[in-house]
């Protein structure tokens, strides 16, 4: 988990980390996803650096 990450997104990424392996999905692939799933949110929210869309 990147140190840039609040508290509150630890603990969402624990959580949906959590709920993909319980869904039979690999620790590596779990990781990833739930890393995704935060990184989206937080970018939803306004909370990362904007980017240009091409």
């Amino acid at each position: 988990m990147p140190r840039s990450w609040s508290d509150k997104r630890e603990r969402q990424y624990e959580h949906v980390k959590e709920s993909y392996e319980d869904r039979g999905v690999k620790v590596d692939k779990a990781d990833e996803l739930a890393a995704r799933t935060v990184n989206k949110e937080r970018a939803e929210d306004g909370e990362t650096k904007s980017r240009k869309k091409a």
